[in-house]
């Protein structure tokens, strides 16, 4: 019983670890393009901020921040270690 289920996990855990490895390819080049953007609204929302609006400034700033590596980006970076986490647990399942 336990031999089905090891052979039922091994197409799951390539598939998984197919998806990792162009999960976090596709974070590399989002996380350079986003901190690009966001150095640039950053620097947007703090003229907008000291020249125009205070609010609009502070709503760009929010956005940089979102859009900076520490923002949405790291939320993505959690997201793919859960389901590394995963990968890992289901391969020990799988060779153990």
């Amino acid at each position: 019983m336990r031999l089905i289920f090891k052979l039922l996990a091994a197409p799951v855990v390539l598939a998984l670890t197919l998806t990792v490895w162009l999960c976090a390819l596709l974070l590399g080049l989002s996380a350079y393009l986003l901190g690009l953007a966001g150095t640039v609204v950053g620097l947007m929302g703090l003229a907008v901020l000291i020249t125009y609006s205070v609010k609009n400034g502070i709503i760009l700033l929010v956005i940089a921040f979102l859009i900076s590596p520490l923002g949405l980006p790291m939320l993505a970076v959690r997201m793919l270690g859960f389901l590394q986490e995963l990968n890992y647990i289901l391969r020990d399942f799988i060779t153990g």
